[in-house]
Order: structure tokens, then C-alpha cells, then sequence
């Protein structure tokens, strides 16, 4: 079979102020039509270049170098800008990581794209906007007529990455690149636009080149992957045969470091240690040889070349398969002895005011949190799961301080905290501290690591200036930081580096509570199992409290002893994290495990499930009765009418909904 795209050799590099950069080196890959090939691997190995290649869209400092980009037979790396634009959103596609920043901020949706079409064809405005709604069905856009007069701020995440897909659509491409097309989203819409894509592939025979680093999206979406490191292939084959019996070590370790709802939570995190390779500078010997516990000197001197046929691999040292997983049962998850209890909170609401108009009247409210109750042990880590926009991270701002509730109160240590005449001591402010979900945009930037970190002691007068000094290094150290880090700014690090300075700095006064907000959201599975290890390897150290918000459930169910699934502002479910998650009450609850992937290609194509469709309602307007109606599928008129309350379903286990997935616990007079 002829391939629809025939990269061959390709190097790509990127002129630096005083060298060049070499993001990919001599990598091939083929895709035929109606075929989808994932490209995986960690942050910088040169995935997006190689993406950003083949659509000629490469940034000024990058140039290809060598090697040819073949689309039907055509060398697209010979081609003037002119006729590239000819092939650019006609034959080929891209679907960017970020839709925000790709979408024109002052062009209403519709205009947007329908763009493509009138540059193309010379369609009229009319033909155009026509062909948007047709697009927008296709990518099942609600209420696809009304979009089109929107602009991309009015839209949610997975309302705009749909017309990111809408746009690539319009002109029937031969070829889809889908750079990262999920990250950010929840795990419901990413199962949405992940089937979307994948039914899109099937009904118009469009090859798809989906870029990731999420082995689970990899396992269930792809018919090929092709794993980089360092911008060159280490490996290729069928996806099942990759997962089933991989042989470079580097492919097992980026599987081994993903957190799941099997492993055992009393195990570490299987994490790459090390960093990617300089590719500013020449390279000797195999690149994943420093970071590879089964290198040798054959490995640090040889760069091993790329042999084999369908399974493809470039390693002295092959593996044979996945390292062995420790599966857990409900028996392995130790018994949480009684605590004393940290914080507790009461009948938690919070609402924004909505204002318009001239003289910015309150035309309504948002209803953030709506009742929410719960209390925090020592030692405890509770997890606060559920989509954006649920909550979640508004609670943990509450619990801080960093904003006071329209009512309902949160008391710390026995003490209401969250009163307007209340005014904290020193001891007070330090006791709760946050860990941001981008620790870029809340360190500042011009300030250097032993200023961020010395900033709470300075002002809360701990110690002498040499004492601080003392202080700063032993925080960097406590986070597997060299001490050299105090002297550089947060630009000169990594993702994964930038989120232990600001564990750091959350552990900077010695803290008894902290909220971490998304805390490995935007961090590569391998560095991400580094920081998991080192939040409970800390949490033992100093007898913490963890709120762990995030939208991830593997990583909750991995750190979490106590689950709450949050849903438009209210708890729907709550209780130790085996039952939560293992047999859970709601169907909300049983929708967020069903669209988790599942790093087994077998087990992903074949689990039966039934997806939570659709956005989340308004806050503003929220559903009567059950807000989760109308999305469920068990949903009946009652839930329309009658808000449900919590029953009992274990010892811990407590849910609201009038059609539980399990029968309740009825408590019998005496017992």
C-alpha cells in the first residue's frame, strides 16, 4: 500500500544565540489513508516539531535541515510558501494543543471557519457559513446555528477544541495532525473529542498523525505508535504489540511512570530519573543511556541504529515486554487509624455576582459552591475530583483564605476561619498554604528562587537573614533541588522543576494543610510520577494534609484516602477511596472511571461504557432537582423535581441520587 505521507530522514534544527539545536535527527514515519499513527513521548523529544514540519509551520528560528516530507508522491519541504498554502487546512490539517490561543479572539466562531472554504474555493459567505454548521454537526457541536455568532471566549474548553476540529474539517483533509488535542480537557470531553476524531477518521478515510504523551489515549485511538526520544524514533510497531511486548526501555518506563486504578497505592511510582538530553550539543552513544538502568559502556559510547521490520526498535539492551505491575485490591489499601480532625467545613456556598449594563447592575449569580460539607484528618489526603468548573479549586481557595464565602463557614483547628471579623495571627496564615496548578504564572518572574522562597520567612520574621539563607537551601533539598537553584530565575527550569519550587515554597513555613490545585496537570507522566513520590514521601516527613483538586481520577485514586466527586458546585459523592472508586454510588462518579483511558490497548477497544455526553450547565442557571439530569442516563421526571439527598451506601460511603447504581445501606435501631 502506498503511504499518504512519507517522511524520510527528516532533521529539523533551531538556531539558538550561540548555536544551533537539533530537535529532530533523521526520523522517518509513514501513514496510509484512514490510518491513525501515535507519535508519544516526553515534553521536548520533538514530537510537535516533526508535526509543525510536515505543515511547514516551523517558528523563525527553525529550518529543516535535511531529509524530504512526501504528501501523494509532492516533496512538501520544496515547496514556496505560496504553494504550501496550497495544501495547508485543504489537505492537511492541524488540531493545536492550545484552541484558545489559536483562535482569532475578535472573529465570531462562524466567520472563523469558514474561512478555509472562502480562501480555497472562493466560496461566498453564505456557502461558507453554511459548510461551518455542517462541520459543527459533524463535531456534535450543541446548538451548532447559534455558535456561529459567538466569539471563542464565550465557549468552554471542549466547546472550542470542537471548533478547532470543525476548522481542520471544512476542507475534507486527507491528513489530521492532532497535537495534544486533550491535555487540558476533562477526562469526559477528552473521551468526547477522542471519539469524535476517531469516528470523523472512519467516515471520510483520513489518515490522523495524533501527537501525545498520554500512553492511555495512545492504547485506545491508534493502529501504530512511534515512540521519540530525544528527537530521534527509538521505537515502532502495531499498538498492541507495542504495549504487549515492547522492547526499548525507554517505551517502558514513560508506561510504567502513568498512575491507573490498578497499582498499589503503597508503591512508589515507577519515574525516569534524570533529564532529556542538550540538544545543543553533540551527543555521544545512546541518548537515554544516562538516564537507563540497563545501560552499559557499549550504550554510552555507540548510538545503537534502528533495526527490525514491524517492530522496529534502537537498543543494545532490548526488554521484553512491560515491567510488572503491582495490581491492588481492597485488601491491600491499609486501614486509615482515627485522627484528630484538621479542618472541617459547613454548609459551604460561594457566589459571584453577575453584573450588566451601564451602571453594572446584579442581573444574577454564578453558584460556585452550593452546601458542601466535609471534614480534613491529619495526615489525610482528601481528593476533590470532578470537570471544570465544578468547584473544586474555589473550595481550596476558601479553605486558604484567599477568599471569603457568601455563607457557611471553614473552621481550622476548632477555629472559624473563614468569618469577615476574623482576624489571623502569623500562626494562622502559615498553618494553610496553596500549591498552584501553573507554577509558572504564580512565581514570579523577576524574582530568583532564594527570593520566592525566602519571601514568607521575610515576612513573617523567621530567623535571621543567615537562618532564612539556611532555610531556602534546605527547602531546595527537601524537593530534590540543587542548592545552585537559589540563583536562577523560574525561566531557567523545567515544568516539573518549576512545580517543586512551588512545593517549596508552599513548605516554606512549615505548613499543616495544603490545597494542591492541579498540582501535575501540565507535567509529562514521568515527571509527574516524580513529584506524586515526593508529596507523599513529604507527607509522612511532616505528618501533612493534602486537598489534592484535580480533574485526573488515576492520580486522586493514587493519592487520595478520602474521594468527594464534585458536580456544579455540589458534592454528589463522597467516602474512602476504595468504594468510591471501586463501586461507586452515582452515575456521575461511574461516568468519570468509564472515560478514564486504560494504557491496554485490548482492554480500552473493548470495555463497554456509557459516556457522560454533553457540557456542563450553566452556573448561573443551574438544572432543578438533580443538577446532574441532564446528562445522566438513568435520569426520570422525579430528578427533575426533588433534589436528591445523601444516603448511606458503606461504612464512609454516602451519595445523592434517586437511581443509585447500588442498593443503600439501611440502618437498623440499635446497631
Amino acid at each position: 500500500m502506498s503511504s499518504l505521507l512519507e517522511i524520510r530522514n527528516l532533521s529539523v534544527k533551531f538556531a539558538t544565540r550561540q548555536t544551533f539545536a537539533t530537535a529532530v535527527e533523521d526520523f522517518s514515519l509513514s501513514i496510509n489513508a484512514g490510518e491513525c499513527v501515535g507519535l508519544v513521548g516526553e515534553s521536548g523529544c520533538g514530537k510537535t516539531t516533526s508535526g509543525l514540519a510536515v505543515m511547514r509551520l516551523l517558528p523563525g528560528n527553525g529550518r529543516i535541515s535535511e531529509g524530504s516530507i512526501l504528501m501523494d508522491g509532492i516533496d512538501l519541504s520544496t515547496l514556496s510558501e505560496v504553494e504550501m498554502q496550497n495544501y495547508r487546512g485543504n489537505s492537511i490539517a492541524l488540531i493545536p494543543q492550545d484552541p484558545m490561543s489559536s483562535l482569532n479572539p475578535t472573529m465570531k466562531i462562524g466567520r472563523q471557519i469558514g474561512e478555509g472554504l472562502r480562501i480555497h474555493t472562493g466560496a461566498s459567505d453564505e456557502e461558507a457559513r453554511k459548510r461551518a454548521i455542517e462541520v459543527l454537526e459533524m463535531v456534535e457541536m450543541p446548538r451548532p446555528s447559534e455558535r456561529l455568532n459567538q466569539y471563542p471566549f464565550e465557549l468552554s474548553g471542549g466547546l472550542r477544541q470542537r471548533v478547532i476540529i470543525a476548522m481542520g474539517l471544512v476542507m475534507k483533509p486527507k491528513l489530521l495532525i492532532a497535537d495534544e488535542p486533550t491535555t487540558a480537557l476533562d477526562v469526559t470531553i477528552q473521551a468526547q473529542i477522542l471519539d469524535i476524531i476517531d469516528n470523523l477518521r472512519k467516515e471520510l478515510n483520513m489518515a490522523v498523525l495524533l501527537i501525545t504523551h498520554d500512553m492511555g489515549v495512545i492504547a485506545g485511538r491508534t493502529d501504530r505508535v512511534v515512540v521519540m526520544y530525544g528527537g530521534k524514533k527509538v521505537e515502532e510497531s502495531t499498538t498492541s504489540e507495542l504495549f504487549n511486548g515492547m522492547r526499548h526501555p525507554y517505551t517502558q518506563a514513560l508506561l510504567a511512570s502513568m498512575p491507573s486504578l490498578e497499582l498499589d497505592t503503597k508503591q512508589q511510582l515507577t519515574s525516569i530519573a534524570g533529564m532529556p538530553p542538550d540538544l545543543t550539543k553533540r551527543i555521544v552513544g545512546c541518548r537515554f543511556a544516562p538516564r537507563c538502568k540497563f545501560a552499559d559502556d557499549h550504550c554510552q559510547s555507540e548510538d545503537p541504529p534502528l533495526s527490525g521490520d514491524s517492530h522496529k526498535f534502537a537498543c543494545f539492551k532490548p526488554i521484553s515486554g512491560p515491567s510488572s505491575i503491582v495490581v491492588r485490591s481492597i485488601e491491600t489499601r491499609e486501614k486509615i487509624a482515627p485522627r484528630n480532625e484538621i479542618a472541617r467545613i459547613e454548609g459551604l456556598v460561594k457566589e459571584y455576582p453577575v453584573k450588566a449594563g451601564v451602571i453594572r447592575r446584579k442581573v444574577g449569580s454564578i453558584n460556585a459552591v452550593s452546601d458542601v460539607s466535609f471534614s480534613i484528618y491529619e495526615g489525610e489526603t482528601f481528593g476533590l475530583v470532578g470537570e471544570s468548573g465544578c468547584g473544586k479549586t474555589t473550595i481550596g481557595r476558601l479553605i486558604v483564605g484567599l477568599e471569603l464565602p457568601t455563607s457557611g463557614t471553614v473552621s481550622f483547628d476548632g477555629k472559624v476561619v473563614s468569618a469577615k471579623s476574623f482576624k489571623p495571627s502569623k500562626a494562622d496564615r502559615s498553618d494553610r498554604q496553596m500549591m498552584f496548578q501553573d507554577p509558572y504564572s504564580s512565581l514570579n518572574p523577576r524574582m530568583k528562587v532564594a527570593q520566592i522562597l525566602g519571601e514568607p520567612l521575610m515576612v513573617q520574621r523567621r530567623g535571621s537573614s543567615a537562618e532564612q539563607k539556611a532555610r531556602v537551601n534546605e527547602l531546595l533539598s527537601i524537593v530534590g533541588l540543587d542548592p545552585m537553584a537559589a540563583d536562577r530565575f523560574p525561566h531557567e527550569f523545567s515544568g516539573g522543576q518549576r512545580q517543586r519550587i512551588g512545593l517549596a515554597r508552599a513548605l516554606a513555613l512549615n505548613p499543616r494543610l495544603i490545597v494542591a490545585d492541579e498540582p501535575v496537570s501540565a507535567l509529562d507522566v514521568s515527571i509527574q510520577a516524580q513529584i506524586l513520590n515526593l508529596m507523599k514521601e513529604l507527607q509522612v516527613e511532616h505528618n501533612l494534609s493534602y486537598i489534592m483538586v484535580s480533574h485526573d481520577l488515576a492520580v486522586v485514586y493514587y493519592m487520595a484516602d478520602t474521594i468527594a466527586v464534585m458536580y456544579l458546585g455540589k458534592i454528589v459523592e463522597i467516602g474512602d477511596a476504595e468504594s468510591v472508586f471501586r463501586t461507586p454510588a452515582h452515575p456521575y462518579t461511574q461516568g468519570l472511571l468509564d472515560a478514564v483511558p486504560v494504557p491496554d490497548p485490548d482492554s480500552e477497544k473493548s470495555k463497554q461504557v456509557v459516556r457522560v455526553h454533553g457540557e456542563l450547565p450553566s452556573p448561573i442557571n443551574p438544572p432543578s432537582g438533580c443538577r446532574f439530569r441532564t446528562r445522566c442516563p438513568k435520569a426520570e421526571d422525579l430528578c427533575a423535581d426533588v433534589e436528591p439527598q445523601f444516603s448511606l451506601f458503606g461504612p464512609t460511603q454516602h451519595a445523592a441520587c434517586h437511581f443509585p447504581l447500588k442498593t443503600p445501606v439501611t440502618l437498623t435501631t440499635g446497631n
